[in-house]
């Protein structure tokens, strides 16, 4: 749930930080997905916090005034300091229990948000892959098949499936982007210094970034908000002034020339781009293309230049003491610092200062840089077969930004045909990250249909912007003449259609239901089916008591119809389907409800 919908449920007495804690420790079972986090907090801590702040809320509400993340569940890459919970930088030997937070921890902390466990990452953040882990590859939130992108892979993957409303990542060469648009989420990459990195284990420290994981890109501003501040601790840190965010209706935006614009032979990937450049035209935008090379020659300084040396000065001396300790490709991009000289950093930096300068004179023909978040995709056995050169291409667009002192914002837009999500990423100078985020919060509106791998989609925005009416899809007691139809008709709602959803859908009986009710889900690939549904269209002011009534482990998410289109509607948390009998073969419950009878 995205965090203003979950104050709204805070506030009208339709869920507490208790129940969602109880709901987080539910679905972080799911087996397929044990990886993604390193360490959690006590179940029992985690239960003592969330009670005490449920009672707060009931005596106080307007403590979610005060408070702009209250109740909120984050986790945090491993990383970055927890009080409490172990910092492993993904490598077992490295451990160490920190006694205080780092300094954003403490300021989300304040601000109410509740820190459940620590994330999955490539060690020692290096990689863009979230496969080089001793805890285990991330499998990708939607196509497990496929690499979850790094390192923070597993603050993408929770967020994506739902667990928590944010997650905390950092980035250094796309570590905050590349993720975000492997998962379909939003991934924020805030300008160099706004946050701090006070705590954070560093790689390259002079260009190292907290980042953001969020479901909307309103989400990732408020949360942004809450983490800035200038820190003395952090010799990084700095007071940046930000640009208004505001953003014209008509506005330019630069692409890669023809020539430049790689998708390594990925042509899926290059449509996904022109869909995301044709929907900004239509925004009123005008397409300029300009020189990627300068853009590339800044990125080939990171890996191939002396920077990858500021890696070897953060845990050059650990590696040489836990030398097996460390994976193999970690450990060689890491040695590799130390065939650079001080001499060739110094002729480097003077470089890439000529760089920037060039960069700054193509960024102010225009008002924002729209690129491929990644150029393409890989599945994990792509990556164990090549892990240099598949990492090295999901770069491509990203491992520039911090080197050249810019801001990001990656946006999920469109779904591939092969299923996979596509997004792009923002970029312009330090200081205009809300400017960016108001581009990209339009744009996610205008293309993205699903938010992260949960029912929840952009759809949940539309309803709230059909002015007087929500259109509610049932699949089972609420059908017209089934036992709950009742309450559908008592709300003034009145059947607008039957039909089908998309292919992509499994039914499920559930035991122990009373009056009996089957659990939908949407499933991936092929293993899908058409099922019989319902189109009733309800009076928005009785939309939020008619979900209240809903009960576990039901839920209200966003169902693709038969005609491509999305409604919101019932669906089932997949945990309660261990077990329950698969009826997709009848079609629908009615057809499954009249060949029980029969059978009886």
């Amino acid at each position: 749930m995205d965090i203003a919908s979950l104050h709204e449920a805070y506030r009208a007495g339709c869920s507490t930080p208790l129940r969602e804690v109880e709901r987080y420790l539910m679905q972080r079972s799911e087996k397929l997905y044990a990886s993604v986090l390193i360490s959690h907090l006590d179940e029992t801590e985690l239960r003592q916090r969330a009670s005490v702040m449920t009672d707060a809320l009931r005596a106080d509400p307007d403590i979610l005034t005060r408070q702009a993340l209250f109740g909120v569940l984050y986790v945090a890459k491993d990383n970055i300091d927890v009080a409490g919970l172990p910092t492993t930088a993904a490598c077992p030997a490295f451990s160490y229990l920190p006694p205080v937070s780092a300094t954003v921890i403490q300021r989300l902390d304040d601000a109410g948000a509740i820190c459940v466990g620590k994330a999955n990452m490539d060690q020692f953040a290096t990689g863009l892959v979230g496969t080089r882990s001793p805890y285990g590859e991330v499998p990708n939130a939607l196509l497990p098949e496929l690499i979850s992108g790094g390192s923070s892979a597993g603050s993408a993957v929770a967020v994506a499936r739902g667990w928590v409303s944010f997650a905390l990542g950092t980035d250094t060469a796309g570590s905050g982007r590349v993720p975000a648009a492997l998962n379909n989420i939003v991934g924020l990459k805030p300008s160099r210094g706004l946050i701090s990195a006070h705590g954070v284990v560093p790689a390259c420290q002079s260009i190292d970034c907290v980042s953001i994981f969020t479901l909307t890109v309103g989400d990732a501003v408020r949360v942004f908000e809450v983490a800035r501040a200038p820190d003395p601790m952090d010799p990084f840190s700095r007071p940046l002034p930000l640009v208004p965010d505001v953003f014209g209706e008509r506005f330019q935006f630069g692409i890669p020339i023809e020539g430049q614009r790689e998708f390594f032979g990925d042509s899926s990937a290059a449509s996904a781009f022109e869909q995301a450049c044709e929907r900004l035209r239509f925004m009123g935008g005008e397409p300029v293309p300009i020189p990627f090379d300068v853009f590339q020659e800044a990125a080939a300084l990171l890996y191939e230049g002396p920077w990858v040396a500021e890696r070897l000065a953060a845990v050059g001396d650990f590696l040489r003491s836990h030398h097996q300790d460390v994976n193999a490709v970690v450990r060689g991009i890491i040695n590799g610092g130390g065939n650079f000289s001080a001499a060739t950093l110094f002729t480097a930096q003077t470089r890439l200062a000529a760089l920037k300068k060039k960069a700054d004179e193509l960024l102010d023909r225009i008002d924002v840089l729209v690129l491929p978040t990644v150029p393409t995709v890989y599945s994990r056995a792509q990556v164990a077969v090549d892990p240099v050169a598949t990492n090295r291409r999901l770069g491509y667009y990203t491992n520039f930004v911090n080197l050249l002192d810019l801001a990001a914002l990656a946006v999920p837009c469109v779904f591939r045909q092969d299923g996979v999500p596509a997004g792009v990423t923002l970029v312009h100078r330090a200081g205009t990250d809300l400017m960016l985020a108001r581009l990209g919060d339009r744009l996610h509106r205008a293309l993205a249909t699903r938010w992260g791998a949960t029912d929840f989609a952009c759809a949940a925005h539309a309803w709230r912007a059909m002015g007087d009416n929500v259109d509610v899809v049932v699949v089972g007691a609420h059908l017209d003449g089934q036992p709950l139809n009742h309450q559908l008709r008592e709300r003034g709602a009145r059947l607008l259609l039957r039909t089908q959803t998309a292919p992509r859908y499994r039914l499920f009986a559930l035991s122990g239901t009373q009056p009996p009710k089957p659990g939908l889900a949407r499933v991936a690939g092929e293993h899908g089916k058409a099922i019989e549904v319902e189109v009733w269209r309800m009076p928005v002011a009785r939309f939020g008591d008619f979900t209240a009534m809903i009960p576990a482990p039901l839920c209200m998410g966003s169902i693709e119809l038969a005609d491509g289109t999305w409604r919101q509607g019932f669906l089932c948390e997949h945990h309660a389907l261990d077990g329950a009998d698969d009826i997709t073969r009848f079609g629908g419950w009615r057809a499954y409800r009249q060949a029980s009878r029969e059978k009886t």
